[in-house]
């Protein structure tokens, strides 16, 4: 099955065309400024790498999706004959609220639902109906589904998601604890628990996923127990550009001290906070560290809060779970940054934790980097959520349900286990 993966932003598009039948990716790409002068739209075919870049006049998601479908089916560029070829479309949605727990097929009464959930994400949500209507008007035929990050983490216990403010909030707007980057901690828990040849529901596994955006989640038996973004993206750690936790009465001092209001103070603590706020240097980690050697003590300081939030997440995520097997590592500074990783570990051996700086340092591709007697593994696991999504996607499709019920590439040598396994978990859903 050929599945083209959507994921919209306010004024972006990302895109993956995948072939599911080896789980290859076939072409991906980005437009952006859609709507602003100067949209501009990134295409590249993988088997031979060729890439087309260029301006397009663009006022909407519905025109970029058209140019994207052109290049999809193009002589120059493309990987299909035809559109026919696409068999179904996943839509990232980033915030289901308590609606959805798990990926679902779009049909009228799912799109209605979503559009009442704009509010939980203003600007990705509503970029993402955007696009599951121009999809819908483009290719009506084609089955849709949309995979939510915000629904691996619905398994969290209420003492987990509910917040200590009065309850009627909850009861009357769902404000709690929703969480975020699911998809991406979603497969790399599955994805670690492949690599330490386990089954996923007898570990307890922290994932950390570090970008300019950051999470971390704790998994105990497949199934999240806790996650450090909360209502909104904006709770948690320390991130690129924003502020992460941080005492609410700021909030209300600022707006008396400077004169600001709702929305200056969701531009500071959005887009000017963080490692950007701290450091006055960039968001992106290699310009910070780049200063922090040079002796910027701002920048020091910023990436030092940066290292201790994320100990402090790993460490109350242990005592909550009474211990961890594997501490995994992803996204943009998780996978890149081995300095990093190193400084995150540093004196945590006293939790079992001793990663092996060598390996650290020399990984090219997913890998154990914790010493052989750690008693907890360390892992590097690059994520792939747009290939979460296609396996979401085609789960719904052809079995009526999303890919946690299915077993999905055992690992060579130990295809009987991995049977065995499987068996196991399709048993405990009969239960």
């Amino acid at each position: 099955m050929k599945v083209l993966v959507l994921n919209c932003g306010s004024s972006s598009l990302k895109y993956q065309m995948l072939d599911m039948a080896d789980e290859v990716m076939m072409a991906r790409g980005l437009v952006e400024r859609i709507g602003a002068a100067g949209t501009a739209i990134k295409h590249r075919r993988i088997h031979d790498n060729k890439t087309y870049e260029s301006e397009i006049p663009a006022k909407d998601h519905k025109e970029s999706i058209e140019m994207v479908l052109k290049l999809l089916t193009s002589e120059d560029y493309g990987v299909l004959e035809d559109l026919s070829e696409i068999e179904a479309v996943g839509h990232r949605f980033v915030s289901a609220g308590e609606h959805y727990s798990n990926s679902v097929i779009i049909d009228q009464k799912v799109l209605d639902t979503l559009e009442t959930l704009t509010y939980l994400a203003p600007l990705h949500n509503g970029a993402a109906i955007s696009g599951i209507k121009a999809c819908k008007e483009l290719m009506p035929d084609v089955p849709m589904a949309a995979v939510f990050d915000t629904a691996f983490h619905q398994t969290m216990p209420p003492e987990s998601y509910i917040y200590p403010i009065p309850y009627e909030y909850y009861e009357k707007y769902g404000v709690r604890r929703y969480g975020f980057h699911g998809t991406s901690h979603k497969y790399v828990a599955q994805r670690a628990a492949q690599m330490l040849k386990r089954d996923i529901s007898d570990l307890k596994l922290l994932t950390c996923h570090l970008g300019n955006g950051a999470s971390i989640c704790a998994i105990r038996n497949g199934k999240v127990y806790a996650t450090s973004m909360g209502f909104t993206p904006l709770a948690g750690l320390a991130m690129g550009t924003r502020c992460g936790d941080i005492d609410p009465s700021i909030v209300f001092f600022l707006e008396q001290q400077e004169g600001l209001n709702s929305e200056d103070i969701d531009e500071i603590l959005n887009k000017k906070s963080g490692i950007l706020g701290i450091s006055g240097v960039s968001s992106d980690f290699r310009d910070v560290e780049k200063a922090a050697a040079e002796g910027n003590e701002r920048a020091q300081i910023a990436l030092n809060v940066y290292v201790q939030r994320v100990k402090t997440y790993i460490g109350g995520y242990i005592a909550l779970m009474n211990g961890v097997d594997a501490i995994v590592f992803t996204a943009g500074v998780g996978e890149n940054d081995a300095g990093m990783r190193s400084l995150i570990c540093h004196n945590l051996y006293n939790l079992g934790i001793m990663l092996d700086e060598e390996k650290n340092k020399t990984h090219t591709k997913a890998a154990v980097i914790s010493e052989e007697d750690s008693r907890v593994r360390v892992l590097y696991v690059p994520t792939n959520e747009e290939l979460m999504i296609a396996r979401d996607t085609v789960g719904l499709v052809l079995h009526g349900t999303d890919n946690a019920k299915i077993e999905w590439k055992p690992l060579a040598g130990d295809m009987m286990d991995e049977v065995l396994r499987a068996v196991k978990r399709y048993l405990k859903t009969l239960e």
